[in-house]
């Protein structure tokens, strides 16, 4: 009589536990962190994935990163004998794990090192504490500033705005992320007539209120600045912006690259301005025979590529999701009846732009 095949039993070793579980510390990834624990997570004996499979390479650490600090400071702490103990009882659990509360607050720590803003603020809800520690960032930014650290103050304020939560989220709570690219287009949802409205003309303290409202999350953080003096206020925005955008000099260089091609614009605009003032050209024919797809470089220069759809909205979308800052430093112009571009537009004596390194503008004389 034939033997019965019986299957082989899995066998996941400690030793690979520990440098999975290490390497999602370290990283500060939330959702690794949360997927070893899942019922087909491949560290489970009860589970038909395989850790050795190519597929989960990504979980464990190369060579390079088993030499970094973080890495092994998480693998000391994941070794411990209580820890071991835990995440083994977790794992031949059925059910949802219980999270080991050590690992969390060691994995939401380098979260916030390595800037992973929403891996931090998951860690910090799970741990029922991210109020408090939002509460904490936000203390430690004030102190920051009075101390006059405004990098440090910046980084505070950030990581505070950055651990708002959107309990509203379906299927389930989840963290409040920026939609810089969503934003863009309310900030610039109405095309201003008049240059003087535009966001970057605006009075120093409105485009400052504009920017903060902007940046951070909620408006409740933007206040939290806005009361401040103005001393603060400009070089916290500069920095901010900074911070926000670590590639700003990149769009800088793109701005200085188009001005070539505003100068001929305006030219173009105010020669037919004239020429309707004069009688020579009717109102309703002031964009015939103009170049739109000259001046539409513009939008393309500026995002540094072309797009299929040359509509300022889609422009204007790629480009706050590539440079968020942006968006405080252009408008919408129209360079036929039915075709507009992205074109910018500050005041130069506006000292965020001076320190921000942007060029002067060419303007309608």
């Amino acid at each position: 009589m034939a033997g019965k095949n019986h299957p082989i039993e899995k066998k996941v070793e400690q030793e690979v536990i520990d440098l999975a579980l290490a390497k999602a510390i370290a990283d500060g990834d939330i959702v690794n962190f949360r997927f070893l624990f899942l019922p087909y997570s491949p560290l489970r004996e009860d589970s038909t994935e395989d850790i050795d499979s190519i597929k989960y390479s990504y979980l464990l650490p190369t060579e390079e990163e088993e030499q970094s600090l973080l890495f092994k400071s998480a693998l000391e702490l994941v070794s411990r004998a209580d820890i071991r103990e835990h995440v083994q009882k977790e794992l031949h659990k059925k059910g949802p794990a219980q999270l080991p509360s050590d690992l969390l607050l060691a994995l939401a720590d380098n979260a916030v090192y390595h800037e992973k803003f929403t891996s931090a603020s998951q860690a910090f809800e799970l741990l029922r504490i991210r109020r408090r520690m939002q509460d904490l960032f936000f203390e430690e930014g004030e102190k920051e500033l009075a101390k006059n650290n405004i990098s440090t103050a910046v980084r505070a304020y950030r990581m505070a705005s950055a651990l708002e939560y959107d309990y509203s989220a379906f299927p389930e709570p989840l963290p409040a992320v920026p939609r810089y690219h969503d934003q863009a287009l309310i900030l610039h949802a109405e095309y201003k007539i008049r240059w003087a409205e535009c966001i970057g003309n605006l009075p120093l303290e409105s485009f400052l209120k504009a920017g903060f409202n902007y940046l951070f999350l909620l408006p409740e953080h933007a206040g939290r600045i806005t009361v401040k003096p103005l001393e603060i206020q400009v070089p916290f925005l500069v920095e901010l912006i900074r911070q926000t955008d670590p590639k700003w000099e990149q769009f800088v260089l793109r701005v200085k690259e188009v001005i070539p091609l505003m100068h001929d614009l305006y030219q173009e605009l105010k020669m037919r301005v004239d020429r309707i003032a004069d009688g020579h050209l009717w109102e309703d024919e002031w964009d015939e025979g103009l170049n739109t797809e000259k001046y539409l470089e513009i939008s393309e220069k500026l995002l540094g590529r072309k797009l299929e759809q040359k509509n300022w909205w889609t422009y204007l979308k790629e480009l706050a999701y590539e440079h968020a800052p942006s968006a405080l430093f252009i408008t919408r112009q129209m360079i036929g009846k039915e075709q507009e571009i992205i074109i910018p537009r500050y005041n130069f004596d506006n000292p965020i732009v001076q320190q921000l390194s942007l060029p002067l503008l060419p303007e309608i004389s």
